[in-house]
């Protein structure tokens, strides 16, 4: 599904990945974790193109999108949601929806229905400008957006940082309701308890490199836990 080999990025001439190598096969979760300014936003970015490669290659589905650009991936079927909760805050929650259709390969509105269901918080908001909403709802619609691509992998940055707890476990259950459909994830997160529980495998990055790898089973490690002290 997604294999990322030897990949180096970084800003102007300061490097910040350092032949990172990370696989992500059908159907499983994986979580990307690690302190705090390790490279992991970078390493979303990179792989989704808004970050040019300076080393390295990302393979998607087989093909080399390496050199594509964030919308073609998309179109290839990487759906992304990065940090921050993005939306567009002028326009209401079906306008986001409806202007992420029109650019999808499908421009199915059946996917919009699809993604309402899996975040029926938004279900009664549908008028509401994004702008209004509260930082947990913004992220159920910056969610939603990226589901109504149809993706084949979803691509997540900490979509549990600065939201209030009962909206982490909606977060939770729709991203366990996903990953139960089959659907790949590559999922940055903080919280090592909702790792252990929805995660199949792990990389922890330090200083830009892969410090460790492995199954869900061995974050239960000494070793992990000290990579992921502050």
């Amino acid at each position: 599904m997604l294999s990322v080999e030897g990949l180096e990025a970084g800003y102007g001439r300061a490097r910040v990945l350092f032949g990172i190598s990370v696989t992500v096969e059908a159907g499983r979760l994986v979580c990307v974790m690690g302190r705090n300014g390790v490279g992991k936003t970078t390493l979303l970015n990179t792989i989704m193109g808004v970050l040019p490669a300076t080393g390295g290659s990302v393979t998607f589905d087989g093909k080399d999108v390496t050199r594509l650009r964030p919308d073609e991936r998309v179109r290839l079927g990487m759906g992304y949601v990065p940090q921050g909760h993005e939306t567009f805050p002028q326009l209401s929650v079906m306008g986001n929806l409806m202007v992420t259709l029109e650019a999808s390969a499908h421009r199915d509105q059946g996917a919009v229905e699809e993604a309402l269901e899996v975040f029926p918080r938004l279900k009664p908001l549908l008028k509401r400008p994004a702008g209004f909403l509260s930082g947990g709802q913004q992220q159920q619609l910056a969610m939603a957006r990226a589901l109504v691509t149809r993706p084949k992998l979803l691509i997540l940055d900490e979509p549990t940082e600065g939201i209030q707890p009962s909206i982490i476990m909606e977060i939770e259950e729709a991203i366990e309701r996903l990953h139960a459909t089959g659907l790949a994830m590559l999922l940055v997160e903080q919280y090592l308890d909702l790792a252990l529980r929805l995660a199949d495998g792990f990389v922890i990055l330090d200083a830009g490199r892969v410090a460790h790898s492995g199954a869900a089973e061995e974050l239960h490690g000494e070793h992990v836990h000290r990579l992921l002290a502050v």
